[in-house]
């Protein structure tokens, strides 16, 4: 394992300077178990996350967030369901900590009451493959509830049947005044012509390392990234369930334990059930193509990353986009 001072230099040790003491420890909660669509492939329903009961009572849910800020969480990630459709709890939790919201941007959240807050919008494809897997045109909507601002960035799931279209709807976004951030599509209802294979897992490797070097300003991301997200191999390691660092750590019941998340935990709506990981807990590990959960195996593998320059290159790169995506440097 070399020095920093010999692996970052110039660029690379500018981007490091700004990542090196960001000190996020997240997990990630269920606002709510509510929804207002029922998407194809959609892990939450799938894997019956949503049966459980809400939490309505807002002295309860503060009395959680702060036992969870004894526990050391300074980042909440708020998820659902869809917590647009609970803004009552959203209150607290702007109140009580830094945080984040994901939505699919059918009702907007409104900024003026959450100026601070980062919101990520889901998009599943163009209009045709949005109204394939979810019902409805999401994004025709969200365009038009989110144009102009600057703190929201649309999470694009990439899927093998929209990847002819990734760059218009990437232009669109960008002339909208918002960002991108790609990952690729679980297929974990089998939906028919959804499932990914070499061939295509190279392609949207191309397409993706195309988009971040043709459009810098708008695609937040890193050629790393779209490597390992797309190979599922990160230094010999080959990616599943041995190596995920972002299992529950109240229910991890691997030994031995890999590098993880520190005391990350993803809580259900009810605030006492402690999900299997990030995503679900029918999802085949092999099958998960999770941008937060590539971005996290990179990140907790940093020493090693520390036996070359370019190496390390890789990791600051990502740990540089991932702290972009969560506010901890700027756009």
């Amino acid at each position: 394992m070399m020095l920093i001072s010999d692996l970052a230099k110039g660029v690379v040790r500018e981007k490091y300077e700004q990542i090196r003491s960001i000190g996020m420890r997240s997990s990630i909660y269920d606002v709510t178990n509510s929804c207002n669509l029922r998407c194809k492939g959609c892990f939450y329903y799938s894997s019956d996350k949503n049966n459980v009961e809400d939490q309505l009572d807002e002295q309860k849910l503060a009395e959680f967030i702060e036992s969870e800020k004894n526990r050391g969480v300074n980042y909440a990630i708020l998820i659902g369901g869809e917590p647009a459709l609970a803004l009552d709890r959203l209150d607290v939790w702007y109140r009580m900590v830094k945080c984040s919201a994901a939505t699919n941007g059918i009702k907007r959240i409104p900024r003026e009451r959450y100026p601070l807050m980062r919101f990520g919008i889901s998009l599943w494809g163009s209009g045709e493959e949005e109204v394939e897997l979810r019902g409805v045109n999401a994004f025709r909507k969200s365009i038009e509830n989110y144009r102009g601002d600057d703190n929201t960035y649309y999470l694009y799931t990439i899927t093998p049947p929209s990847m002819d279209r990734v760059e218009e709807i990437t232009r669109i976004i960008g002339d909208a005044g918002m960002r991108v951030h790609y990952q690729l599509f679980s297929n974990d209802q089998n939906v028919p012509g959804y499932d990914w294979d070499d061939d295509l897992l190279k392609k949207a490797r191309d397409l993706m390392d195309d988009m971040l070097i043709r459009y810098p300003g708008i695609v937040v991301s890193s050629h790393y990234y779209h490597k390992v997200l797309t190979t599922h191999e990160l230094l010999g390691q080959k990616w599943g369930w041995d190596v995920c660092p972002s299992v529950s750590f109240d229910t991890d019941p691997r030994d031995p334990a890999p590098k993880r998340l520190i005391r990350f935990n993803a809580w259900g709506a009810d605030l006492k059930t402690i999900h299997r990981c990030c995503t679900s807990s029918t999802r085949d590990c092999e099958k998960c193509y999770d941008g937060a959960a590539t971005m996290s195996w990179v990140m907790v593998n940093k020493r090693e990353h520390m036996n070359s320059p370019e190496d390390f290159a890789n990791w600051v790169d990502v740990t540089h986009m991932f702290a972009k995506l969560y506010e901890y440097v700027p756009w």
